[in-house]
């Protein structure tokens, strides 16, 4: 019964995991105010547009959430529910055009940030707020305003706008790269190389020098004994499932069985000697006729 609970439990509790709206989760993480040259939306328009991360390895759904360019006014967009447009990905991207045209779709706001001093996501209830993002009011053509680092506290210009995508656009060091620059004349490198070889020596040392012990390892006795063993431990297994009245009876009626095999002779048999001590097979007197008168 406790099982039947606890699988219940996890039934109800499995899509508030999968499509959880932790408040602390989503992240305003680029916004293009001025679009003069960039992205365009579904409907051929530049616009500014607004890019929300999911910084978790869950979905998300933004349904019933809200957008605002007012905190005075939390409730100023509503994204609709039931939408799967809504729907981020783990660590995947969204983007909002404030087009002030929201006719176009549930992706596009009722305003614009063109004179917008904050970005802000409220929860579905309209008043705890998610996220916010204050606009810095030097905004260039083309040049986007955002997170350094997905998710990330660090705020500043972006050198390339990257709507729906990562805003690390640098390629970092590779491994080969790093070590290079702690061994640039190439010491560790050569005591590893070093190292492996005669540790590899070693063992093969070790390998062949006990290969003789190896080879001398009866392993069909090994196998047969394990065989034996496990016999054994086969008959054990019965004898124990095996109640005590069960065996007793059975050996009551063996041992019946065994008492009745033969049967008690009181007849006496008699032997006697007969007066002839020849065979009378072999007499040559039953064979010949009688004398006539």
């Amino acid at each position: 019964m406790k099982h039947k609970w606890f699988f219940c439990l996890i039934v109800l509790l499995l899509p508030l995991m999968v499509f959880s709206k932790d408040l602390s989760t989503l992240k305003i993480n680029e916004i293009l105010v001025i679009n003069d040259s960039n992205y365009i939306d579904d409907f051929g328009e530049r616009n500014g547009w607004i890019e929300i991360f999911n910084t978790t390895y869950n979905y998300i759904d933004m349904g019933g959430m809200y957008l605002t360019n007012d905190i005075s006014n939390p409730t100023k967009y509503y994204i609709p529910k039931g939408d799967p447009r809504t729907l981020i990905p783990p660590r995947g991207f969204i983007v909002f055009y404030a087009s002030n045209k929201p006719t176009h779709g549930i992706l596009h706001l009722n305003f614009i940030l063109k004179n917008s001093k904050v970005v802000a996501i409220f929860s579905s209830d309209g008043k705890t707020l998610i996220d916010k993002l204050d606009i810095p009011p030097e905004q260039q053509s083309d040049v986007t305003y955002g997170r350094l680092k997905d998710g990330g506290p660090e705020l500043g210009f972006l050198k390339k706008t990257t709507p729906k995508a990562s805003n690390i656009i640098e390629q970092g060091s590779t491994p080969a790269e790093i070590f290079g620059e702690m061994d640039p004349y190439g010491i560790a490198m050569t005591i590893i190389a070093m190292s492996v070889v005669f540790i590899s020596l070693t063992l093969l040392y070790i390998l062949f020098n006990n290969s003789s012990k190896i080879y001398s390892i009866n392993l069909s006795a090994i196998f047969k004994r394990k065989k034996v063993a496990k016999k054994k431990e086969e008959k054990a297994k019965i004898a124990e499932s095996i109640p005590g009245e069960v065996a007793a009876a059975i050996a009551m009626s063996l041992y019946q069985y065994q008492a009745q095999i033969h049967d008690v002779e009181k007849a006496v048999l008699t032997i006697r000697r007969v007066s002839r001590t020849y065979s009378p097979w072999s007499s040559k007197i039953y064979g010949l006729n009688k004398s006539p008168r």
